[in-house]
C-alpha cells in the first residue's frame, strides 16, 4: 500500500448543454483510475467525448454502502478516483454523501471541481432573493405527505428552491397554491441549458394554469423557486396556526386544538378544523 492515500474528486458535469463541461473536469475524467457513476448508462454516452476513459463503477443509492468501501480501498492504495452523477454537481440530491464521508474518515483528501448545478442556475436567473435559500430537492411523492412537507415550509422567509419531476409538477404547484397561497411568487425553471429550456415567473395560481394548460410545459426537469413567506402576511399566520394545531392535534380534539391554535397564531379556526376533515391521498 502507498504511504500516501489516492484523491477523491467530486466532479460536476453538465445538466444539459454540454458546452458547460469544464475543461478541468475533463482533465480530471481523462486521467483517474476509477469513475464512479450513478448510472453508467447515462455517463457513458457523456464520457465518450473524453475518448478514452478509465472504467465505470455504478455507484447509487441501493449499492453506495457497499461500493464505497472498495472505492475507499483503492483510495488507500494510492489511485486516484471520479465521483459523477447523472447530471450536475453530485451529492445534491444524488448519491454520494456516504462515499464522500468514508474515504474523509479514512484519511483520503477529497476535491471538489466545482460546475453545473441545476438549483443554482434557477436561483440566479428567478429574481427572487438569493441571499438567504433554502434547498429543499424533492418533495414527498404521496400527496398527505408532500402537503404536511409544505405546511412546514409555509412560513418560512428564505427562497425556497425545489425539485420536482413531469410527473407530479401540476400536483405540486396545485399544493403549493392551497398551502402557500395563490399569490406567492414563485420561477419555474424548465429544462435549464437544454434546447426547451423556459423560465416562467409568476404567482403560484398563475404558474399552476399555465402548466395545467400547456402539456409542453409539463415535459422534463423542473426546479421551482418560492419566494419567502412575508412574516406578517395571512400566509404566514394561516402556516404557523397549522404548525400549532399538528402538535395540539396529538393531545387534544380536532375543535379544541383548533381553537386553542387559533388563539395562539391569530389563523381562521374554521379553516384549521376543516383541513382537518380532509381526506388524506
Amino acid at each position: 500500500m502507498n504511504a500516501r492515500p489516492g484523491r477523491l474528486w467530486v466532479v460536476a458535469t453538465p445538466i444539459g448543454n454540454l458546452g458547460d463541461f469544464s475543461p478541468r473536469a475533463k482533465e480530471v475524467l481523462a486521467r483517474v483510475a476509477l469513475i464512479a457513476a450513478e448510472d453508467t448508462r447515462h455517463s457513458a454516452p457523456l464520457l465518450a467525448q473524453l475518448g478514452p476513459h478509465a472504467p465505470l463503477l455504478a455507484l447509487h443509492e441501493h449499492n453506495e454502502r457497499e461500493q464505497a468501501q472498495r472505492i475507499v480501498a483503492r483510495l488507500l492504495a494510492g489511485e486516484e478516483v471520479a465521483l459523477i452523477s447523472d447530471a450536475g454537481t453530485p451529492l445534491i440530491s444524488d448519491p454520494g454523501f456516504r462515499l464522500v464521508r468514508a474515504a474523509r474518515e479514512a484519511a483520503c483528501e477529497v476535491s471538489p471541481v466545482p460546475g453545473p448545478c441545476a438549483a443554482i442556475a434557477a436561483l440566479s436567473v428567478a429574481g427572487l432573493p438569493s441571499d438567504r435559500f433554502v434547498f429543499e430537492g424533492f418533495l414527498p411523492a404521496k400527496a398527505a405527505a408532500r402537503r404536511e412537507r409544505l405546511r412546514v415550509l409555509a412560513d418560512e422567509t428564505r427562497t425556497l428552491i425545489f425539485y420536482e419531476s413531469s410527473h407530479r409538477i401540476v400536483e405540486t404547484l396545485s399544493d403549493m397554491v392551497a398551502v402557500f397561497g395563490a399569490q406567492r411568487e414563485a420561477v419555474l425553471a424548465r429544462e435549464l441549458t437544454k434546447r426547451f429550456e423556459t423560465v416562467l415567473g409568476a404567482p403560484l395560481e398563475t404558474l399552476h394554469a399555465r402548466v395545467l394548460a400547456d402539456a409542453d410545459q409539463q415535459r422534463g426537469e423542473f426546479v421551482l423557486v418560492v419566494n419567502g413567506a412575508d412574516g406578517e402576511d395571512e400566509a404566514a399566520t394561516l402556516a404557523a396556526g397549522r404548525r400549532i394545531f399538528a402538535l395540539l392535534r396529538e393531545e387534544l380534539p380536532p375543535s379544541r386544538a383548533a381553537r386553542l391554535a387559533a388563539a395562539i397564531s391569530g389563523a381562521p379556526r374554521k379553516q384549521l378544523y376543516a383541513e382537518e376533515s380532509q381526506p388524506a391521498e
